[in-house]
């Protein structure tokens, strides 16, 4: 890829980060072919805050708020929520997340954020998992970044069924279906 002029890698930059506010610096650098100084320049004048700030700004501005559990419960930052219809979190794995001999995450941290976000994204201030059928896809390792999206697919009187699909990157790492058990005030 030949080196674009400073005024297109801005506005492909923007672009970039607009279709996906979860780009690192890292990943645009390589995309851009440029170093990671070009990089925060580049987001500097532009105006663009660095990724823990995006990501803290978007959690401010467009979501509900919680009713099932406190958000110091919710397994993740959720970022985006839709009560009753959907809703996204992101888990960053760290040393107290993974297996020490291998660096791959405990089953349990990865089904927790899911888990938690099912029971999250329903409208109501009592909801518990009642079931759930799961699939990891591929080991998550150390330093990755979990994407969980939840989606409402029913809901009924003291019943909802929530579809979980968490990604690294564009990369489906595990999938579940949860049946949520609420006490009918939201319905």
């Amino acid at each position: 890829m030949a080196r674009l002029p400073k005024r297109q890698r801005q506005q492909e930059l923007q672009q970039a980060i607009t279709d996906n506010p979860f780009m690192t610096d890292e990943e645009l650098m390589r995309r851009f072919e440029v170093s990671i100084q070009t990089v925060r320049l580049d987001r500097l004048e532009l105006g663009i805050p660095e990724l823990r700030e995006r990501i803290k700004q978007m959690a401010e501005q467009s979501y509900d708020q919680v009713r099932s559990l406190p958000l110091s419960e919710i397994i993740g930052e959720v970022i985006d929520l839709q009560l009753d219809k959907s809703g996204i979190s992101i888990f960053e794995l760290k040393e107290e997340h993974v297996f020490s001999r291998t660096q791959i995450a405990r089953g349990h941290h990865i089904f927790s954020q899911a888990n938690s976000l099912a029971v999250a994204v329903i409208n109501d201030e009592i909801a518990l998992t009642g079931s759930a059928n799961i699939r990891f896809i591929r080991s998550v390792r150390l330093g990755e970044k979990c994407i969980a999206k939840a989606y409402v697919r029913s809901i009924s009187k003291g019943k909802a069924k929530v579809e979980v699909i968490t990604y690294v990157g564009d990369e489906r790492v595990f999938e579940g279906t949860f049946v949520i058990v609420h006490s009918m005030s939201s319905v």
